[in-house]
């Protein structure tokens, strides 16, 4: 059956366009609630998202598509940051938007004019009061608090984003130190969608080592207040109290402080703070090492001059008695006898008292150096390892870098399946339009090139 005599017949564009209007009459602004999933900004300064719902079990009921243009967007940024925000995945925002309809794409999209900061805020306090509560009730806030901390932590478990300014800054301030620190490192995303799985993951892995820690550093670099969302979520701070070993946490906020810092055994406000803190009690042990060894030379010294006193003491004694012996006249011959008899017996027993009070003070002197000698040994040890640990970091960087490099170097692009094509000045293509019929193009494969021509477009 044909079309009807004076039917209106539409073009794509035309039924596309009248949509957009309608839509447009349709829905004036209005303030829309959800969360942010897949934030791409793009390079002529807009940014594109997706704005969804979640029902129960995390499962999406609701999803549209989203932008903000680059004038809007840039006045967006500047109110976020005036309140320490700004627009990040897995955040819950209120946006003043109207419904569009995108024609040479054919999609029905949100057109953000603006958000509300106070919302966003609302809606984390009210996560955090929640997340709290369930801490409390299960008796985790102090849990990981209790671990015992090693007097010597020179054997580190790092979690934090691979080559991120707060890894840098950490690593720096152990290298500064004259100590032998040993790192393993686990890395996590420290802010987005990932963040909640790869944290506690990486918590959990170096936990269950085979490799024996003294703690955990969890650290990131600064950044805007709802950058720290992630570490007030449950999953992360459940993972940290439960934690068998000591948890430090350097976040690299100056003002706030998230639960993941308030159930962890110590919080510090950035990387570097960390790095001081172990090196520092490193050092204080070595000072008490050194302060024991002092006191107890000094303890044996005091009871060997006591021990010569009592020697010069009783040395006086005999030569008054012999002073006195000597002045008797011979018709006290008998009391001469008997006086020098006694004045022996007094030597003897003098001497007797001196060896055995000399003898008791050495053996205790040697028990007291003898039960601290473990603890120098064990400080000994520790220092010898200083070369060894620095060298093993700064390997480990080396090679960490040269695996990088190769990952992204442009052979191992190609190696991929990924292709590079030219125009006949050489210039790299990017888009079909720089490409006209007629031109000769040269396309690099892993192996060799290819040469073509395009016929159309």
């Amino acid at each position: 059956m044909g079309p009807l005599l004076g039917e209106a017949t539409y073009t794509v564009s035309q039924l596309a366009d009248e949509i957009r209007e309608f839509l447009s009459e349709a829905f004036p602004p209005l303030w829309v609630v959800g969360e942010v999933q897949r934030l791409r900004p793009s390079r002529a300064g807009h940014v594109y998202f997706e704005l969804v719902e979640k029902g129960r079990g995390d499962q999406i009921v609701g999803k549209l598509d989203a932008v903000i243009w680059r004038t809007d967007h840039q006045r967006i940024q500047r109110r976020l940051a005036a309140a320490q925000q700004r627009l990040s995945e897995g955040q819950q925002v209120r946006c003043l938007a109207r419904v569009d309809f995108y024609p040479p794409g054919g999609r029905l999209q949100l057109v953000v004019r603006d958000v509300d900061p106070l919302f966003t805020l609302g809606h984390l306090e009210q996560r955090r009061q929640q997340v709290l509560a369930f801490l409390a009730q299960q008796g985790l806030m102090e849990t990981n608090r209790q671990r015992p901390l090693a007097a010597i932590p020179l054997n580190i478990g790092l979690v934090t984003s691979e080559e991120s300014a707060a890894y840098h800054d950490f690593v720096s301030g152990l290298q500064a130190s004259p100590y032998g620190f040993r790192l393993a490192f686990v890395h996590a995303a420290m802010q987005g969608r990932e963040t909640e799985r790869q944290v506690p993951s990486a918590l959990s892995l170096l936990a269950a080592s085979a490799r024996r820690l003294d703690a955990i550093v969890l650290i990131r670099g600064g950044g805007a207040k709802s950058d720290l969302a992630a570490f007030d979520s449950q999953v992360i701070a459940e993972a940290v109290a439960r934690c068998p070993l000591p948890v430090l946490t350097g976040l690299g906020h100056e003002i706030d402080q998230s639960i993941t810092d308030q159930v962890s055994h110590q919080a510090f406000k950035t990387p570097t703070m960390v790095a001081e803190f172990l090196s520092d009690r490193v050092r204080q042990a070595e000072q008490r090492l050194h302060d024991t060894a002092t006191a107890i030379g000094h303890r044996a010294h005091q009871t060997l001059q006591r021990a010569g006193l009592e020697v010069q003491r009783s040395e006086r004694l005999a030569q008054a008695a012999q002073f006195r012996l000597a002045s008797v006249s011979g018709a006290l011959a008998d009391v001469e006898r008997a006086l020098a008899s006694l004045g022996r017996r007094r030597l003897e027993e003098a001497a007797r008292w001196l060896d055995d009070r000399q003898q008791r003070l050495v053996a205790q002197s040697q028990r007291s150096i003898e039960r601290r000698r473990p603890e120098a040994e064990q400080l000994a040890r520790r220092l010898v390892e200083l070369a060894s640990g620095r060298i093993a970091v700064g390997h480990a960087a080396i090679e960490g870098m040269a695996r990088l490099c190769h990952e992204v170097s442009p052979q191992r692009v190609l190696e991929r399946g990924f292709s590079m094509t030219r125009d006949g000045a050489g210039k790299i293509l990017r888009r079909s339009q720089d490409a006209q019929p007629g031109d000769q193009l040269s396309t690099r494969l892993a192996e060799g090139e290819v040469k073509s021509r395009v016929e159309e477009k």
